[in-house]
């Protein structure tokens, strides 16, 4: 990551935590006649952009959903290269991350990792635990349908033990038990390439966030796209369900 540049335009408001599903890396290096894995390398220099326009911007949690839980079926090659990819960011990029206060945290089901990116990803959160400026959430061999399912197994293997009262168990509970117990549920939600749903991406957290879809791909995604959609957030009236 290069020096933060300055983002000059002032939104009238900024969301505390924005996800994005990162769609269209394949489409974009299909276009130009390149390799996907084009497309993937361009996507994370776009990763990094983002972040930075996100200090910037002070939105305080960011949450990219990197690569899901479906995603494993994609040609071995490719996933080679993803993980090659994340191995390189892990060792190269954290201490950048670090010394702008971005505190990094991974969800997902981390079996299916490979021992040394399990380490690394242990690393890079010990190393970033303590700061505040931004907190980047990366969804990574992540599906929202998995969280839920394993959450409730937790839930259930405490009350068969007697730790957990079954009438104590409500949304707050249950949303204890989530990986994202800690962070705040998303105020909105971006997709990137035209693609309109969410795709196992935070179904439990995601209940009340604002959805912006994007046409453009991921990897030409810019700060002004993402201004874009914090002021399409603007726009929009958030009742809960409330008439006022």
């Amino acid at each position: 990551m290069s020096s933060l540049n300055p983002v000059h335009k002032k939104l009238e408001s900024i969301p505390v935590h924005v996800g994005i599903i990162m769609d269209g890396n394949g489409r974009w290096a299909e276009a130009r006649n390149l390799q996907r894995i084009e497309g993937h390398r361009k996507g994370i220099e776009t990763v990094k952009e983002i972040v930075k326009g996100s200090i910037e911007l002070e939105i305080r949690y960011l949450t990219l959903y990197g690569f899901s839980t479906e995603n494993w079926k994609r040609p071995s090659g490719e996933i080679s290269f993803l993980m090659g990819q994340l191995r390189f960011f892990l060792r190269n990029e954290i201490k950048t991350l670090n010394e702008h206060g971005v505190r990094i945290k991974f969800i997902g089901y981390r079996g299916s990792l490979e021992n040394d990116i399990v380490d690394l990803l242990q690393e890079a959160e010990e190393e970033t635990k303590n700061n505040n400026v931004l907190q980047l959430v990366v969804a990574l061999s992540y599906g929202a349908r998995q969280e839920i399912a394993a959450a409730a197994r937790r839930i259930a293997t405490q009350v068969l033990s007697g730790d957990l009262d079954v009438e104590a168990i409500n949304e707050d509970t249950f949303a204890g038990y989530l990986e994202t117990f800690d962070i705040p549920d998303p105020d909105l939600i971006i997709r990137t390439s035209g693609e309109q749903r969410i795709s196992n991406f935070l179904l439990w957290q995601s209940a009340y966030a604002e959805l912006v879809f994007i046409d453009t791909l991921w990897p030409d995604f810019s700060i002004e796209n993402l201004k874009d959609a914090l002021n399409e957030f603007n726009r929009r009236e958030r009742r809960y369900g409330s008439t006022v």
